[in-house]
């Protein structure tokens, strides 16, 4: 089982759209919807989580978590076998203390991640995002990001069919909708 990330976001709803998607708005992992982690990228977060100081899996969950803004929800299934390939790389080591297993980084283990730190940095990077993107985010404005997700689609229909005059007027139409939205939240 793969990690999660609430529907509201890049789910059916957003049409893609979101920090989980579209990724050439620099937002979300390429694949699209249905991910948070591009490939080998949980593997960086839990070293660097590791490289803040030792935890047990449960506690990686709830910070990848936190890290995220509550948008990425770690499963077991995803969390548990990238630790234990952690420990067959010798990138981190664990010992089970009060019935828990207790992992920490090594020194290769730091230095992958000092190999790896422009992708660790993008990781986070990324995960401030969606954290932004969650403030805002929850069941009242999922109804919304539906309509915001055709409207985005029409949007770029019209600039797209009609060149560069039509893409003018749309991005009028949509100035004035986010100032009338904007007058909605000071109401």
């Amino acid at each position: 089982m793969r990690g999660r990330h609430r529907d509201w976001f890049g789910g059916a709803a957003w049409g893609g759209f979101g920090p989980g998607g579209w990724s050439g708005f620099g937002w979300g992992p390429s694949q699209g919807r249905g991910g948070f982690f591009r490939p080998g990228e949980v593997r960086l977060a839990l070293l660097s989580l590791l490289s803040e100081g030792e935890a047990h899996g449960y506690e990686l969950m709830k910070r990848l978590e936190q890290r995220s803004g509550g948008v990425y929800q770690a499963s077991a299934g995803t969390i548990y076998p990238v630790l234990q390939q952690l420990e067959d790389e010798g990138l981190a080591t664990s010992e089970t203390r009060d019935g828990k297993k207790v992992y920490r980084i090594t020194d290769a283990g730091r230095a992958e991640l000092a190999r790896e730190s422009e992708a660790v940095e993008g990781i986070w990077h990324r995960a401030g995002r969606w954290r932004e993107w969650g403030a805002w985010m929850g069941p009242e404005t999922a109804e919304v990001a539906t309509a915001v997700g055709r409207v985005i689609k029409a949007a770029f229909r019209a600039a797209a069919a009609g060149g560069p005059a039509v893409a003018e007027q749309v991005e009028g139409i949509l100035e004035r909708a986010r100032r009338e939205l904007d007058d909605l939240r000071r109401a």
